[in-house]
């Protein structure tokens, strides 16, 4: 009876590397401990997960690249697919990803994580720690530091899936969807501390068809940000804090930057943030352009600026020749946003005078001034060039 349950107990534990997911017998699954991972945190097992993508990526049939509970120490990594033949791998991460502590191995490579024109491939639960603070306290003091290292990205790809993953500490971006289609985000956590600088959640940029739904984002920057050449971008069930905000932009850096449109963000919280729904352009020449973007049903707690269009960002007042934004931005739906402001103008409209601001509508819009000596009192709001219509409650009172 002692011999069977030795054997019993093998059996198991040779699963652990073989068959670590039920239901997954019928197709390859590739554990990247067979390939000489190591989970105790300090071995680098790079190119053992190099090794088990290579061979996911030769198989004809949908395959699992599996990561079972530990540590894995990785440096920079790039899982390419231009010789892939598999068109659906599963990443399955039960286990905690690594980055070099030391920011200079991977802070100069500009991703940790990439991925780079792959097709169909998904990535399920994990932990992502991008070992983010020695480079941030560089940065704050003022130091010469390397720009620093997005966790994950995806480029020039096409049906991606993200979920269950939480990122945390990344150097830089978190989440990039870069020249992509088809790309969703869901059940994603992701945390940084509010004094990490260019620690965006999500950051969407010349991509179609990307959704991301159910996260919860906490940053020293934007919770996600959509960057020039993005449409068809749906954003839903966001709880958003610290950050500063949900931003389009900054756009308008150059004369013909690809433009935004067809943007929904829905049932977003934010919570203590710099912003809330933000617009950035730079005050610059360009034929670039904001268009039919929807904000419904978002709730403010304390937030500084809560709906805000920016166009004439121009740090310091350099590298903007005629102080004047290019971007035409037209069609901005808001309806049911509510809340409260931590600035008593919890509105504004600054937009450009070369292109003012056109189609914006505001529905059922009640936002309060939290002044901290009394819980809400009368917010104002701010127009310069802009243009739109209000219908139902509108507080403060529309300034077209």
């Amino acid at each position: 009876m002692k011999t069977f349950y030795k054997i019993f107990a093998f059996t198991v534990l040779a699963l652990e590397y073989y068959l670590p997911l039920s239901g997954l017998a019928a197709n390859p699954t590739y554990n990247v401990k067979s390939f000489g991972a190591k989970s105790d945190g300090n071995s680098d097992s790079s190119n053992s997960f190099l090794q088990a993508w290579d061979v996911a990526c030769a198989s004809t049939a949908p395959a699992t690249v599996y990561v079972p509970r530990g540590r894995y120490f990785l440096r920079g990594i790039n899982f390419s697919g231009k010789s892939c033949k598999n068109h659906a791998i599963n990443i399955r991460i039960d286990g905690t990803l690594l980055a070099p502590a030391n920011y200079n191995v991977v802070g100069k490579l500009g991703t940790w994580l990439r991925f780079d024109g792959v097709t169909g491939v998904s990535i399920s639960g994990g932990t992502l720690d991008g070992k983010g603070n020695a480079l941030w306290a560089c940065k704050n003091l003022g130091r010469t530091c390397p720009n620093g290292a997005t966790s994950l990205a995806f480029y020039n790809s096409k049906d991606i899936v993200i979920n269950g993953l939480i990122s945390m500490n990344s150097q830089m971006f978190h989440i990039v969807i870069y020249g992509s289609q088809n790309a969703k985000l869901a059940n994603v956590k992701i945390l940084a501390p509010r004094s990490s600088p260019n620690t965006d959640g999500i950051h969407v940029e010349h991509s179609s068809g990307v959704t991301i739904t159910n996260a919860h984002i906490g940053t020293g920057d934007d919770c996600i940000s959509i960057g020039p050449g993005t449409s068809n971008l749906w954003i839903e069930k966001i709880a958003c804090g610290p950050g500063h905000g949900v931003s389009i932009g900054s756009l308008g850096w150059t004369q013909n930057e690809a433009g935004v449109k067809n943007v929904t963000v829905k049932a977003v919280t934010f919570t203590g943030t710099t912003n809330g729904l933000r617009i950035k352009t730079w005050a610059r020449p360009s034929n670039g352009f904001v268009k039919d973007i929807v904000y419904q049903h978002v709730t403010m707690a304390n937030v500084e600026n809560p709906i805000i269009i920016d166009q004439n960002y121009c740090p310091n007042h350099q590298n903007c020749p005629n102080e004047a934004s290019g971007v035409q931005v037209h069609g901005v739906h808001y309806e049911d946003i509510h809340g409260t402001s931590a600035t008593q103008v919890a509105v504004k409209f600054d937009c450009s005078k070369a292109k003012p601001c056109s189609g914006i509508m505001m529905e059922e819009v009640n936002l309060s001034y939290d002044n901290k000596q009394r819980a809400a009192s009368t917010a104002s709001a701010s127009c310069a060039n802009a243009g739109g219509t209000s219908a139902g409650v509108v507080k403060p009172t529309s300034c077209f």
